[in-house]
């Protein structure tokens, strides 16, 4: 499937467009390219684009005056990604978002987005559901940092997201779970023995 009609079909699980308010949403996007290690969005810098991912892996994080990274979101294909606080608000970013992967983006820059909404008012709902889905999926994300143990958290998140388990290097993993790469290698060490 290519990316228009992926997006297409992502869109369609959501709102019901006709052809000519397809054809403008469609006309709004631009595909971005970009190489793995490469930024989308880094701090200091406004965040101009909600980004759809088409192919390839994405995370977002941010760096503490330690300089320790800490993972806040992860994205493959047909999921969005992005500093939505610096997007929403057109402020400056304090998150890195970086391509994990060579990767293939869809891209709607928050103009662009502001004028779908009122020229689609559809799109409003679209959008709505998609902030929703998120604030929900980041407050689960919040209480089981808070409520769980690391192993919980990461046996969670290996029935959740089999396929984002695969992908992700350890060691953005282990930031994404809250846990030191040295603790989550324990883990799989200690789950591939209880296999055998």
């Amino acid at each position: 499937m290519d990316a228009i009609d992926q997006i297409k079909q992502h869109v369609s699980q959501h709102i019901q467009l006709n052809d000519e308010e397809e054809k403008y949403f469609l006309s709004l996007l631009k595909i971005t390219r970009v190489k793995k290690k490469q930024l989308i969005v880094q701090p200091g810098f406004t965040c101009k684009y909600r980004s759809y991912v088409y192919s390839g892996a994405m995370r977002a994080y941010l760096v503490d005056k330690e300089g320790q990274e800490h993972t806040i979101a992860l994205a493959i294909e047909d999921w969005w990604i992005g500093d939505f606080s610096s997007y929403i608000f057109q402020q400056p970013a304090t998150l890195f978002v970086e391509a994990m992967e060579d990767s293939i983006l869809m891209q709607i820059d928050y103009n662009s987005e502001q004028l779908l909404m009122e020229t689609v008012h559809k799109f409003e709902r679209f959008f709505r559901i998609l902030t929703q889905r998120g604030y929900s999926y980041l407050q689960r994300r919040l209480l089981s940092n808070l409520s769980e143990t690391a192993e919980d958290r990461y046996e969670d998140f290996l029935k959740t997201q089999p396929k984002m388990a695969q992908r992700v290097p350890q060691y953005v993993l282990a930031s994404y779970l809250g846990m030191s790469t040295v603790y989550l290698s324990q883990l799989r060490n200690s789950r591939v023995e209880k296999k055998n």
